[in-house]
């Protein structure tokens, strides 16, 4: 290896994006590496709008997507064409992050050529290969070889070690997604505009209890959604309460929100928000619902309770710490959950003043350290 190392950077998908941007400022900006940047483009437009205000201009972008295109085919496209790309930069490391397939496609095209492999966020289990999924076994796939395995906390190191991992290779960093959070809201601070999109509905529902929700896992594809449509529903028969709701661009979603949602005054089923508005809207809300892993570890940083429409979770720091409570997906249990956020004022703070157990915004120079050093 040069005493300047290279790394090439992998990425597809909106919440890698904002959980790397940090760590690819971190890498540019330092003399000690060479950095690239790799993307599959596994989310198209809302990854590019990740890119865009967070300055990160690719290398390489690979736009694997295709209309109705399988598990299969994605990850074939992918070992492939990322292969591609190592064999033409030779990196001295492979960063990637998380658990979809990008990740899984891209360390194992590392592995192929004997490239170490930086696993940021690793160790998040469920204990479920099917929740979620097909993420936890992306997680699990990655974890058999990465050579540096930056745990997000030490619940999720812990899992690490159990799967005999050598725990010279595993370090607690925290979260990068408290790095991106900290950044956006201060751009945000000093931009209003960027994230004025969301004023209007602000305006409307002034002197409501505002709820935001996102919902997208596959696992809540068919019943799932039905349910958790049928819980929006029964919470919005409250006139002291709003929903807003950017809803995932899948037809899964999509066709199912609005079938049974659309005609509520006060459910606003909005596009999917680029990231200074997601921010701000985590910022405007009383709680969350949510089935994603990024809002767990997000909205706590906010003083934020959430609710998790999930019957597993590999985040477990939260539910432990209080900050998030696993809910499932039956509409009673997440109907019951929310209306006692909204009427106890005591569950309410003993949730919204817990302490964050994922990151304190440092994480990103942590991991910088580390590719520096190991």
């Amino acid at each position: 290896m040069s005493s300047c190392r290279k790394i090439l950077t992998v990425f597809g998908t909106r919440p890698e994006a904002i959980k790397l941007f940090p760590l690819v400022h971190a890498l540019a900006e330092d003399s000690r590496f060479d950095s690239r940047v790799c993307i599959s483009a596994q989310h198209r437009e809302m990854l590019d709008q990740v890119l865009e205000i967070a300055g990160v201009v690719p290398d390489h972008d690979l736009d694997l997507m295709s209309p109705g295109q399988t598990l299969d085919a994605l990850t074939a496209r992918a070992l492939v064409e990322i292969g591609k790309v190592l064999d033409s930069e030779e990196p001295d490391w492979v960063v990637v992050q998380g658990d979809t397939t990008t990740v899984m496609a891209g360390a194992i095209a590392a592995y192929y050529r004997k490239i170490p492999v930086c696993h940021v966020e690793a160790g998040l289990r469920s204990g479920h290969i099917y929740h979620p999924w097909p993420e936890e076994v992306n997680r699990r796939v990655v974890g058999t070889f990465a050579a540096l395995h930056c745990a997000p906390t030490e619940t999720a190191r812990d899992a690490l070690l159990k799967e005999n991992i050598d725990p010279a290779s595993v370090h607690v960093t925290g979260n990068t997604v408290i790095d991106a959070l900290h950044w956006v809201t201060q751009r945000v601070a000093q931009e209003p505009a960027m994230a004025s999109g969301l004023s209007g509905l602000e305006r409307r529902f002034a002197g409501r209890k505002i709820i935001g929700m996102t919902s997208h896992r596959r696992e809540n594809f068919g019943d799932g959604m039905q349910n958790i449509a049928k819980a929006v529903r029964a919470i919005a028969t409250r006139d002291d309460v709003a929903v807003i709701f950017p809803v995932h661009l899948n037809p899964n979603v999509r066709a199912v929100m609005n079938e049974q949602l659309a005609d509520l005054d006060n459910v606003a089923l909005i596009e999917p928000l680029d990231y200074p508005h997601f921010a701000r809207l985590l910022d405007i809300s009383h709680l969350m619902l949510t089935d994603s892993g990024g809002v767990q570890e997000e909205a706590p940083a906010l003083g934020k309770p959430v609710l998790v429409m999930r019957e597993t979770t590999e985040r477990p720091e939260g539910v432990t710490a209080g900050t998030a409570r696993l809910v499932g997906t039956d509409p009673e249990t997440i109907v019951r959950e929310t209306e006692r956020l909204l009427d106890d004022e005591a569950a309410y703070s003993a949730m919204a003043q817990a302490h964050n157990p994922f990151g304190d915004g440092r994480s990103a120079q942590r991991i910088a350290d580390l590719l520096a050093t190991t």
